[in-house]
C-alpha cells in the first residue's frame, strides 16, 4: 500500500477535474474559495478591534 501525501491527492484530483471540465471550471473555484477565503480572514481580523466604550 502506497502513501500519498494531501498535496498528492490534491494535485491529482485537480488535474483530473482540469482534463474532465476544463481549466475554466477549475480556475472559478478557485477564485471563489480564495476571495471568500480573504473575506473570512479580514472579519476575523477586524473583529478584534471593535471597541466595547460602555
Amino acid at each position: 500500500m502506497e502513501h500519498y501525501s494531501a498535496a498528492a491527492r490534491l494535485t491529482e484530483a485537480a488535474s483530473a477535474a482540469a482534463r474532465h471540465q476544463g481549466s475554466g471550471d477549475l480556475l472559478r473555484v478557485v477564485l471563489v474559495v480564495m476571495i471568500l477565503g480573504c473575506v473570512l480572514t479580514g472579519w476575523f481580523l477586524l473583529r478584534g478591534y471593535k471597541r466595547n466604550d460602555d
